[in-house]
């Protein structure tokens, strides 16, 4: 049988080749789309807490980060347009195929998370850096639409923190408690079937709450006053740079 990381090489050497031609198409629209850089490298946690920087295409505004914090809610300004078409059928993901063939990741394995938020780790939790961490695993196919999750919270990263990590982390040391090669597998066909089947859960993630359930628990969280009202100047130092960006387009 193969090993991992073999198996990891030879899959994301093919990929890069089979999907180049629509990894082109949408650098081309990003570039066309709004100003800045085609790639965004996020600082992440891997293997053993070491930082590495992960590979994304460009979705949202340049130094978007420096601007809000690193959740994204789906109805965050920061987004271009081309960016929430590249993020409904995850093909911002694909340039992780280079990092996979760089060793920073796998496939298959815990999202990778910021370094600050896997610093205050408790021991049990930093079990999940024991692995590699993956391009999907089952907390991605659960939380698939995390924008969708967190839409209309006036804090994301505090709507994250309270109704997404506690469940995410759970899956994530279930995988590296029972990870095995056909898991993988079965983990990559769940994540494909999911991009073009939205409603579909695998028997693995029938006992964690639905799309339906998180929403509803962010709304309760945000009417009883749980999370607060901290959007406003967020999207008020935007301004400055959709203007920008439309004055830019409009010359274009």
């Amino acid at each position: 049988m193969l090993s991992k990381r073999l198996f990891d090489v030879l899959a994301a050497s093919t990929g890069l080749v089979l999907l180049s031609p629509v990894m082109l198409m949408v650098a081309i629209w990003i570039k066309r789309d709004s100003p800045g850089p085609l790639f965004y490298r996020g600082r992440r946690a891997g293997r053993g807490g070491i930082p590495f920087y992960m590979l994304k295409f460009r979705s949202m505004v340049t130094n978007a980060d420096r601007i809000g914090g690193p959740t994204t809610s789906g109805n965050d300004t920061r987004i271009t347009a081309s960016g929430r078409f590249v993020r409904k059928y995850k093909l911002d993901e694909l340039p992780q195929l280079i990092n996979v063939l760089r060793g920073d990741m796998s496939l298959v394995g815990p999202r990778p998370e910021v370094v600050d938020k896997v610093e205050a780790y408790n021991w049990h939790e930093r079990r999940v850096l024991a692995l590699r961490p993956g391009i999907t695993d089952w907390a991605s196919i659960w939380n698939s639409d995390e924008g969708g999750v967190l839409a209309g919270a006036p804090d994301a990263d505090e709507a994250y923190e309270r109704v997404i990590r506690p469940d995410k982390l759970r899956l994530q040391r279930r995988y590296v408690e029972s990870r095995t090669f056909w898991v993988d597998v079965k983990i990559i066909a769940a994540t494909l079937i999911r991009i073009f089947y939205k409603k579909w859960t695998p028997a693995e993630l029938r006992d964690f709450p639905t799309f339906a359930e998180l929403r509803a628990n962010v709304a309760r969280l945000v009417a009883t006053e749980q999370i607060y009202h901290r959007a406003a100047p967020i999207a008020d130092s935007l301004e400055p740079q959709r203007t920008s960006h439309a004055r830019h387009r409009h010359a274009a």
